[in-house]
């Protein structure tokens, strides 16, 4: 019988979430039945229920959260009862074998412990930091929500069967934070598609008449730095007297209002263009028509240690890149990137600048990143760990229950393995 796997994910539609939509093909093309249970997009994945590339996708309407914690609050608690009900649903339909979930939340791991009577195993596949992830959006509101989520991690370890890392810092943190056995924790980094990252002939319209393009492909949210990227650009401009570059910011999330108003404030208007969302293919224009791309986000207790999927793509793209100083942007990167001191926008501002003036590096840089991604960081490797990791898992509950169910001698009864499940 085909192996079924639940994945649920929150804060994303599906196949929005380019992640979840990896993994999801990834585990179909290895002949794994795959349901993903998540919230309707807002401009964008509108159906309820559908079947895209053989993945089936059950979705349910969500409330964004807003109003700080609070709101939170509300959308996760109508967030897990629009999962429990489909995923029930579900169940009611045919054996689920696997569940993953995809946080944040910490809290999906109820829905697994719902499954676990019919036999359903956990996979917590860790997307985020959720305790860093809380301190980075609401620094300043009280520790005691922070130990609260705190907690719901520590829960959702205990209740794993097996860990998802995307990367060695958070594998890390799932072997001492959350306390995992080694043998259990398998990384899976979020990596580029090469299919989808193809370079373009360079569209010099989007220069707007600037001799140099500096992109920006992301979330635009409280703990991305776009803010500090756009008081770099002020330094650059006004003290740095550098005024023959043009900026495109691609992407939207909680904070672009915030950071189109800032631009404006410092007069940026005219140098600074913000798309919101936009196609593959504008994305892959841009990308190769930009000289250098830009990573801003600070470092704080999550960025640190997180792998930031703009900057594996810019080097997929063959794109060097500006970027503050952070563990994992090294560990990425390595030398495709021009590395500034954390948090300091003058600095930002003068690695942007040295790139610049130097076309040679810039050209190194890009085809190093290229490279890179190419041998060692694309999805094509990742897909290969994501399978490896189920067909191990598949195969160790195979053997678990054919120890459950083997015979007792001259009776033709089975009876139940005495040391219980693995």
């Amino acid at each position: 019988m085909t192996c079924h796997i639940l994945i649920l994910v929150e804060n994303l539609s599906v196949p929005f979430d380019r992640r979840v939509w990896q993994e999801s093909r990834a585990l179909t093309d290895a002949g794994y039945r795959v349901t993903v249970v998540c919230p309707m997009g807002s401009n964008q994945d509108r159906k309820r229920e559908e079947t895209v590339e053989g993945v089936r996708i059950l979705r349910y309407p969500l409330t964004a959260a807003t109003g700080g914690p609070i709101g939170y609050l509300r959308e996760y608690t109508q967030a897990l009862w629009h999962t429990l009900r489909l995923a029930l649903r579900v169940r009611r339909a045919g054996p689920i074998d696997i569940v993953q979930a995809c946080n944040p939340p910490d809290l999906l791991f109820l829905i697994a412990l719902v499954l676990r009577p019919w036999g359903t195993r956990f996979v917590f596949d860790h997307h985020d930091l959720s305790p860093e992830l809380f301190l980075s959006r609401f620094p300043g509101r009280g520790r005691v929500l922070y130990w609260a989520t705190r907690l719901f991690e520590r829960l959702t370890f205990a209740a794993a069967d097996a860990v998802i890392s995307t990367n060695e810092s958070y594998r890390r943190i799932a072997l001492e934070r959350g306390r995992m056995a080694p043998d259990r924790v398998t990384v899976v980094r979020s990596a580029p598609d090469l299919r989808r990252f193809v370079r373009r002939e360079p569209d010099v319209e989007l220069r707007r008449g600037k001799p140099y393009l500096a992109a920006y492909l992301g979330v635009m949210g409280p703990q991305d730095g776009v803010d500090h990227a756009l008081r770099a650009i002020a330094h650059l401009r006004y003290t740095l007297r550098r005024d023959d570059v043009h900026y495109i910011f691609m992407g939207s999330g909680d904070s672009f209002d915030d950071v189109v108003a800032l631009s404006d404030k410092f007069g940026l208007r005219d140098v600074v263009e913000f798309t919101g969302r936009v196609s593959d293919e504008f994305v892959q224009r841009c990308l190769s028509t930009a000289d250098i791309c830009l990573s801003p986000d600070p470092r704080n207790p999550l960025n640190d240690v997180s792998t930031m999927n703009k900057v594996v793509e810019y080097m997929a793209m063959g794109c060097p890149l500006v970027s503050f100083d952070l563990v994992e942007a090294r560990v990425s990167a390595g030398d495709a990137a021009l590395y500034a001191r954390a948090d300091d926008e003058e600095a930002f501002a003068e690695a942007i600048d040295e790139l610049l003036g130097d076309r040679r590096r810039r050209h190194e840089m890009g085809e190093l990143g290229r490279r890179r991604v190419r041998e060692q960081l694309s999805w094509a490797t990742s897909s290969r760990a994501l399978v490896d990791f189920y067909e191990a898992l598949s195969n160790a509950r195979t053997t678990v229950l054919a120890d459950d169910r083997r015979l007792t001698p001259g009776t033709g009864e089975a009876r139940a393995h005495p040391e219980g499940r693995a």
